[in-house]
Protein backbone atom coordinates (compact mmCIF):
# COMPACT_ATOMS: atom_id res chain seq x y z
CA UNK A 1 0.00 0.00 0.00
CA UNK A 2 1.35 3.42 -0.97
CA UNK A 3 2.00 5.98 1.78
CA UNK A 4 -0.62 8.70 2.03
CA UNK A 5 2.11 11.30 1.56
CA UNK A 6 2.69 10.15 -2.03
CA UNK A 7 -0.71 11.54 -3.01
CA UNK A 8 -0.21 15.05 -1.64
CA UNK A 9 2.34 17.77 -1.04
CA UNK A 10 3.01 16.21 2.37
CA UNK A 11 4.60 19.17 4.15
CA UNK A 12 1.75 21.51 3.16
CA UNK A 13 -1.02 19.01 3.90
CA UNK A 14 0.55 18.29 7.29
CA UNK A 15 0.74 22.02 8.03
CA UNK A 16 -2.96 22.32 7.23
CA UNK A 17 -3.76 19.46 9.62
CA UNK A 18 -1.62 21.02 12.35
CA UNK A 19 -3.31 24.38 11.84
CA UNK A 20 -6.74 22.76 12.21
CA UNK A 21 -5.57 20.89 15.30
CA UNK A 22 -4.48 24.19 16.87
CA UNK A 23 -7.84 25.69 15.95
CA UNK A 24 -9.67 22.78 17.59
CA UNK A 25 -7.44 22.95 20.65
CA UNK A 26 -8.59 26.54 21.18
CA UNK A 27 -12.24 25.59 20.64
CA UNK A 28 -12.88 22.63 22.92
CA UNK A 29 -11.61 20.00 20.50
CA UNK A 30 -13.78 21.03 17.56
CA UNK A 31 -12.68 23.06 14.52
CA UNK A 32 -14.47 26.37 14.14
CA UNK A 33 -14.14 27.58 10.57
CA UNK A 34 -15.74 29.59 7.80
CA UNK A 35 -15.06 26.56 5.60
CA UNK A 36 -18.15 24.36 5.81
CA UNK A 37 -16.13 21.30 4.79
CA UNK A 38 -14.20 21.30 8.09
CA UNK A 39 -16.35 23.39 10.45
CA UNK A 40 -17.42 21.41 13.54
CA UNK A 41 -14.91 18.62 12.82
CA UNK A 42 -13.53 16.99 15.97
CA UNK A 43 -9.77 16.76 15.52
CA UNK A 44 -6.61 16.58 17.57
CA UNK A 45 -2.96 15.68 17.23
CA UNK A 46 -0.62 14.41 19.94
CA UNK A 47 1.83 16.93 21.35
CA UNK A 48 4.82 15.25 19.71
CA UNK A 49 3.29 16.02 16.29
CA UNK A 50 1.97 19.46 17.12
CA UNK A 51 4.62 21.16 19.22
CA UNK A 52 7.86 20.77 17.19
CA UNK A 53 8.58 23.03 14.24
CA UNK A 54 7.09 21.60 11.05
CA UNK A 55 10.51 21.24 9.42
CA UNK A 56 11.82 19.30 12.43
CA UNK A 57 9.37 16.48 11.77
CA UNK A 58 10.57 13.43 9.87
CA UNK A 59 8.77 11.54 7.08
CA UNK A 60 7.22 9.04 9.50
CA UNK A 61 5.80 11.83 11.64
CA UNK A 62 4.42 13.66 8.60
CA UNK A 63 2.82 10.40 7.45
CA UNK A 64 1.22 9.94 10.87
CA UNK A 65 -0.27 13.43 10.74
CA UNK A 66 -1.76 12.67 7.34
CA UNK A 67 -3.14 9.33 8.56
CA UNK A 68 -4.88 11.03 11.49
CA UNK A 69 -6.14 13.77 9.19
CA UNK A 70 -7.61 11.31 6.71
CA UNK A 71 -9.26 9.41 9.55
CA UNK A 72 -10.92 12.69 10.57
CA UNK A 73 -11.96 13.30 6.93
CA UNK A 74 -9.91 16.47 6.51
CA UNK A 75 -9.98 17.83 2.97
CA UNK A 76 -6.49 16.95 1.79
CA UNK A 77 -7.63 16.73 -1.84
CA UNK A 78 -6.77 20.43 -2.09
CA UNK A 79 -3.09 19.46 -1.77
CA UNK A 80 -3.00 16.81 -4.50
CA UNK A 81 0.46 16.68 -6.05
CA UNK A 82 -0.68 16.16 -9.65
CA UNK A 83 -1.54 19.78 -10.45
CA UNK A 84 2.00 20.54 -11.57
CA UNK A 85 1.08 18.59 -14.69
CA UNK A 86 -1.47 21.19 -15.82
CA UNK A 87 -0.03 22.79 -18.98
CA UNK A 88 -0.38 26.36 -17.71
CA UNK A 89 1.20 25.44 -14.36
CA UNK A 90 4.14 23.72 -16.07
CA UNK A 91 4.71 26.75 -18.29
CA UNK A 92 4.81 29.11 -15.29
CA UNK A 93 7.05 26.89 -13.18
CA UNK A 94 9.46 26.56 -16.10
CA UNK A 95 9.80 30.34 -16.39
CA UNK A 96 10.02 30.98 -12.65
CA UNK A 97 12.78 28.42 -12.18
CA UNK A 98 14.90 30.65 -14.41
CA UNK A 99 14.24 33.73 -12.25
CA UNK A 100 15.94 34.92 -9.07
CA UNK A 101 13.22 36.23 -6.77
CA UNK A 102 12.39 36.38 -3.06
CA UNK A 103 8.73 37.39 -2.87
CA UNK A 104 5.53 36.36 -4.65
CA UNK A 105 1.94 37.59 -4.64
CA UNK A 106 -0.87 35.41 -5.98
CA UNK A 107 -4.05 37.37 -6.64
CA UNK A 108 -7.20 35.26 -6.56
CA UNK A 109 -5.47 32.18 -5.15
CA UNK A 110 -8.76 30.40 -4.40
CA UNK A 111 -8.39 26.81 -3.20
CA UNK A 112 -4.71 26.82 -4.14
CA UNK A 113 -4.52 25.12 -7.55
CA UNK A 114 -1.27 26.99 -8.21
CA UNK A 115 -0.42 28.17 -4.68
CA UNK A 116 0.43 24.76 -3.24
CA UNK A 117 2.42 23.76 -6.33
CA UNK A 118 4.36 27.01 -6.00
CA UNK A 119 5.06 26.65 -2.28
CA UNK A 120 6.28 23.10 -2.80
CA UNK A 121 8.60 24.18 -5.62
CA UNK A 122 9.82 27.40 -3.91
CA UNK A 123 9.65 26.76 -0.15
CA UNK A 124 11.92 29.69 0.72
CA UNK A 125 10.02 32.44 -1.11
CA UNK A 126 7.96 34.89 0.93
CA UNK A 127 4.46 34.29 -0.42
CA UNK A 128 1.23 36.26 -0.08
CA UNK A 129 -2.08 34.79 -1.21
CA UNK A 130 -5.11 37.05 -1.74
CA UNK A 131 -8.71 36.11 -2.36
CA UNK A 132 -12.07 37.85 -2.10
CA UNK A 133 -13.70 34.98 -0.20
CA UNK A 134 -13.05 34.95 3.57
CA UNK A 135 -12.90 31.16 3.91
CA UNK A 136 -9.98 31.00 1.48
CA UNK A 137 -8.10 33.69 3.40
CA UNK A 138 -8.70 31.65 6.55
CA UNK A 139 -7.47 28.55 4.70
CA UNK A 140 -4.11 30.15 3.91
CA UNK A 141 -3.72 31.32 7.50
CA UNK A 142 -4.48 27.79 8.75
CA UNK A 143 -1.55 26.47 6.72
CA UNK A 144 0.64 29.26 8.08
CA UNK A 145 -0.40 28.45 11.66
CA UNK A 146 0.63 24.85 11.05
CA UNK A 147 4.19 25.88 10.30
CA UNK A 148 4.48 27.36 6.79
CA UNK A 149 5.55 30.75 8.05
CA UNK A 150 6.56 32.16 4.68
CA UNK A 151 2.87 32.17 3.67
CA UNK A 152 0.59 35.11 4.44
CA UNK A 153 -3.11 35.27 3.61
CA UNK A 154 -5.24 38.32 2.86
CA UNK A 155 -8.99 38.56 2.27
CA UNK A 156 -10.41 41.31 0.08
CA UNK A 157 -9.69 43.29 -3.06
CA UNK A 158 -5.96 43.35 -3.62
CA UNK A 159 -6.12 46.93 -4.92
CA UNK A 160 -7.31 47.99 -1.45
CA UNK A 161 -4.89 45.87 0.59
CA UNK A 162 -2.49 48.74 1.19
CA UNK A 163 0.51 46.97 -0.32
CA UNK A 164 3.25 49.45 -1.13
CA UNK A 165 4.34 50.03 -4.71
CA UNK A 166 6.87 47.43 -5.93
CA UNK A 167 6.18 45.21 -2.90
CA UNK A 168 6.66 41.86 -4.66
CA UNK A 169 9.23 40.51 -7.09
CA UNK A 170 6.58 38.45 -8.90
CA UNK A 171 2.81 39.00 -9.05
CA UNK A 172 0.37 36.53 -10.59
CA UNK A 173 -3.15 36.81 -12.02
CA UNK A 174 -3.99 33.21 -12.88
CA UNK A 175 -7.45 32.55 -14.33
CA UNK A 176 -8.53 35.83 -12.69
CA UNK A 177 -8.77 38.67 -15.19
CA UNK A 178 -11.72 37.15 -17.03
CA UNK A 179 -13.74 37.55 -13.80
CA UNK A 180 -12.98 41.26 -13.23
CA UNK A 181 -15.24 43.95 -14.75
CA UNK A 182 -12.54 46.66 -14.85
CA UNK A 183 -9.62 44.49 -15.88
CA UNK A 184 -7.49 47.47 -16.96
CA UNK A 185 -7.55 48.78 -13.39
CA UNK A 186 -6.55 45.35 -12.08
CA UNK A 187 -3.68 45.14 -14.55
CA UNK A 188 -2.42 48.60 -13.54
CA UNK A 189 -2.56 47.64 -9.87
CA UNK A 190 -0.68 44.38 -10.48
CA UNK A 191 2.04 46.12 -12.49
CA UNK A 192 2.35 48.76 -9.75
CA UNK A 193 2.95 46.06 -7.12
CA UNK A 194 5.52 44.09 -9.12
CA UNK A 195 9.26 44.72 -9.07
CA UNK A 196 10.11 42.30 -11.85
CA UNK A 197 7.36 40.20 -13.37
CA UNK A 198 3.60 39.81 -13.67
CA UNK A 199 2.40 36.34 -14.70
CA UNK A 200 -1.05 35.97 -16.27
CA UNK A 201 -3.17 33.13 -17.52
CA UNK A 202 -6.62 33.41 -19.10
CA UNK A 203 -8.77 30.89 -20.98
CA UNK A 204 -7.95 30.75 -24.67
CA UNK A 205 -11.23 29.20 -25.79
CA UNK A 206 -14.91 30.00 -25.17
CA UNK A 207 -16.56 28.15 -22.32
CA UNK A 208 -19.89 28.11 -20.50
CA UNK A 209 -18.65 29.51 -17.19
CA UNK A 210 -21.22 32.20 -16.29
CA UNK A 211 -18.63 34.06 -14.22
CA UNK A 212 -16.35 34.67 -17.21
CA UNK A 213 -17.03 38.17 -18.46
CA UNK A 214 -14.89 38.07 -21.61
CA UNK A 215 -12.55 36.01 -23.74
CA UNK A 216 -9.18 37.72 -24.01
CA UNK A 217 -7.22 37.98 -27.21
CA UNK A 218 -3.48 38.48 -27.19
CA UNK A 219 -4.03 42.01 -28.49
CA UNK A 220 -6.32 42.89 -25.57
CA UNK A 221 -3.75 41.74 -23.03
CA UNK A 222 -0.90 43.45 -24.86
CA UNK A 223 -2.74 46.79 -24.97
CA UNK A 224 -3.70 46.62 -21.30
CA UNK A 225 -0.22 45.74 -20.06
CA UNK A 226 1.56 48.23 -22.33
CA UNK A 227 -0.75 50.97 -21.06
CA UNK A 228 0.01 49.91 -17.47
CA UNK A 229 3.75 50.30 -18.01
CA UNK A 230 4.99 46.77 -18.67
CA UNK A 231 8.25 46.86 -20.60
CA UNK A 232 8.51 43.41 -22.23
CA UNK A 233 5.75 40.92 -23.00
CA UNK A 234 6.21 37.23 -23.76
CA UNK A 235 3.20 35.12 -24.68
CA UNK A 236 2.97 31.36 -24.48
CA UNK A 237 0.04 29.30 -25.78
CA UNK A 238 -0.68 26.07 -23.92
CA UNK A 239 -3.68 23.77 -24.09
CA UNK A 240 -6.74 25.71 -22.98
CA UNK A 241 -4.90 28.82 -21.77
CA UNK A 242 -3.10 31.93 -22.91
CA UNK A 243 -0.05 32.66 -20.76
CA UNK A 244 1.66 36.04 -20.48
CA UNK A 245 4.91 36.96 -18.75
CA UNK A 246 5.02 40.75 -18.44
CA UNK A 247 8.33 42.24 -17.29
CA UNK A 248 8.15 45.52 -15.42
CA UNK A 249 11.80 46.17 -14.53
Amino acid sequence: MYPISERYYPRLAAAYARGLALNALANGGVVRSLDEEVDQTAFSLPAELLEPALDDLGPAEIERILELGEAARLKFYRFKNTRDQLPRVRAILGRLRGEAFESFLEIGAGRGVFLWVFLDAFPGVQTTAVDLLPHWGEFYETVRAGGVFNLNGYTGEFEKAGFAERSFDVVSLLEVLEHIPDYDAAVKAAVRLARRLVVVTVPSQPDDNPHHLRLFTQEMLETSFRNAGATRLKFDAVRGSRVLFASVD
